[in-house]
């Protein structure tokens, strides 16, 4: 039945989206883009206001409101950046911890969701994610927020597929 797969595709995004937004969520105490901007943060330590806000997808005023509820609650502190407009954004020792088990919670949603797979279906399936991937990043307005939950030690920036399509 021609269709199947994009169901079936559809149906798995769906299911794997909403418990990564609830577990992440979760972890970080923050709605939807305060685990991106915690997992960017530990990427990218010092990232300015713009970077974050490119990296996460809202408007400049929608991340610094969110900067500011992180420094709220103790997980970043702002410091200077490399200009006097620019402030750099950091983590401190409880915002890292946050950040380490959002990727913890997502790991373990996603290791759940392949845990019927053998060690050869993972790694074919890896291989058609990449290829799917790449071409997602083409046709994606931002391709930096597809990756902005994404582990960088286990998928470093010289073997990801979203900015190799561009």
């Amino acid at each position: 039945m021609r269709g199947r797969a994009e169901n079936l595709l559809g149906a798995l995004a769906t299911s794997l989206s909403d418990e990564i937004d609830r577990v992440t969520t979760d972890a970080a105490g923050h709605g939807a883009s305060g685990p991106a901007a915690l997992s960017l943060l530990m990427r990218r330590p010092g990232c300015t206001i713009e970077v974050l806000r490119s990296h996460i997808g809202l408007s400049h005023s929608a991340t610094v409101r969110l900067v500011d509820r992180l420094v709220d609650d103790g997980l970043v502190v702002r410091r200077p950046g490399g200009d006097d407009r620019e402030v750099a954004v950091h983590l401190t020792a409880r915002g890292r911890r946050r950040a380490l088990r959002v990727h913890e919670q997502r790991r373990a949603v996603l290791g759940r969701a392949l845990a019927g797979l053998s060690v050869s279906d993972r790694r074919h399936l890896e291989l058609l994610l990449d290829r799917v991937l790449r071409t997602e990043a083409v046709v994606h307005e931002d391709p930096q927020t597809i990756c902005r939950l994404c582990e960088v030690p286990v998928c470093p920036l010289r073997r990801c597929p979203v900015p190799a399509a561009r």
